[in-house]
């Protein structure tokens, strides 16, 4: 009994979601697949210029909606393979040119106009299916309570049924009830089909798969090879600083031993020694675990860990923090240390004398942005810095934008693909 019970919250639950969506599937996909057509074919005339980013960016937020929803009513997880968004592209005509171009470059724009397509035929038709279903049995039941009276003169047709009848409304409820025990076994399958059908058209293809799966590959040599550079560097620092610090006060501390009869005065000056040579490997040991994973990162997170970093900047910042909750720690780590050493190369190289952070998270996305009033002139790979920065967020699919026109100010924008908790 309480399977039974399950079985039609369950269907009922479906078909309400399919119902709803059915409208958003029907009059959303339909207006933004011709809008999106009529804004294609005006791009000659310039006028799509000017449309066809704005559109696609609705167009994306409709499929981004329907891969949320596929997660989270069917556990269908669809994949987001837009190309990343440039955050230098020029003003005026010519950075709408640009704009417009990487659209219809990026497959995934042609996967959702087909994806919009589909979703307003086949996928409207399947949504209403599901409801239906659930829906139209109630007719049948109520022919048979005495509905079907109205119709004594002219049959009406429930289904292949001409209802004109108590008997042939009987029938009618009979069917009804079949119609709804199907309902109830296929609403749910019916509304995860929808979304199987959805992502056969979203997912990206075979190629581009390929293409990612090179891409990762590349970013975890070269992850292996920085771990093994940072592991290198902790052994030297260790080696040429603690290590150092602490033999030479073990030896120390055997010389205070031969003196400490002979010589008390000297011996106690060595002692001064040893105890400040200790208090110094303690302070090297406590950096080196800093620049291994910063105390205030694993306790207070990003945010107050990046507040912190520009505390001790020797020029005027201002950090603005927006996150609902923390990432994973290793890309904590990642977004930290990529953030110091982009504010490092700002303080050693773009002669500012002011700086702004801001840190986000929106749509999947963990944003970042660091913004300076300095000399400008920064690119990646001009032995700045960047280039390691780039490839430490490549490790997490991460991105690395920047703005640095001559004479300033410079933008340097990191995004990482992340959830928080």
């Amino acid at each position: 009994m309480r399977s039974a019970k399950s079985r039609a919250r369950t269907a009922l639950r479906s078909g309400g979601r399919a119902f709803v969506l059915s409208f958003e599937a029907l009059a959303g996909s339909a207006v933004l697949f011709v809008l999106s057509l009529l804004s294609f074919t005006l791009i000659m005339l310039g006028l799509g210029l000017v449309t066809t980013p704005k559109l696609t960016e609705a167009v994306r937020k409709h499929a981004d909606r329907r891969r949320l929803l596929a997660a989270k009513w069917s556990d269908i997880r669809i994949p987001t393979p837009y190309r990343p968004f440039p955050k230098d592209v020029r003003d005026g005509f010519t950075g709408q040119v640009e704009r417009t171009t990487l659209i219809l470059k990026d497959p995934a724009t042609w996967r959702d106009l087909r994806w919009l397509l589909l979703d307003m035929t086949a996928g409207f038709v399947l949504l209403v299916f599901c409801w239906a279903l659930l829906v139209y049995p109630v007719e049948g039941l109520v022919l048979a309570a005495g509905l079907w009276r109205v119709f004594e003169d002219d049959a009406y047709w429930y289904a292949f049924v001409p209802v004109d009848s108590q008997a042939t409304g009987l029938a009618a409820a009979a069917l009804g009830v079949v119609l709804l025990l199907g309902g109830v076994w296929a609403s749910k399958p019916l509304l995860r089909l929808h979304f199987v059908l959805a992502r056969s058209v979203l997912a990206p293809t075979q190629e581009e798969l390929a293409q990612r799966i090179d891409r990762l590959t590349e970013t975890r040599h070269e992850a292996v090879d920085t771990a093994a550079s940072e592991l290198r560097r902790i052994e030297r620092d260790l080696h040429d600083g603690a290590q150092a610090r602490l033999v030479a006060m073990g030896m120390n501390l055997g010389t205070i031993e031969a003196l400490v009869e002979k010589d008390p005065a000297q011996a106690k000056r060595m002692l001064a020694m040893a105890r400040a040579s200790s208090a110094e490997a303690l302070t090297e040991l406590r950096d080196l675990v800093r620049g291994i994973h910063p105390p205030v990162l694993a306790e207070r997170g990003l945010g107050d860990a990046v507040k912190a970093l520009a505390l001790r900047l020797p020029v005027a910042s201002e950090v603005t923090v927006e996150l609902s909750g923390r990432a994973e720690a290793p890309v904590e780590s990642a977004a930290y240390f990529a953030v110091s050493e982009v504010l490092t190369n700002t303080v050693k190289h773009a002669g500012a004398d002011r700086l702004w952070v801001d840190v986000h998270h929106s749509e999947g996305m963990l944003r970042i942005s660091v913004t300076d009033n300095g000399r400008g002139g920064a690119a990646i790979g001009t032995g700045s810095g960047l280039g390691g920065i780039e490839r430490r967020l490549g490790t997490f699919d991460g991105v690395l934008a920047v703005s640095s026109p001559a004479g300033g100010p410079t933008m340097v924008t990191m995004e990482i693909p992340c959830a928080l908790s």
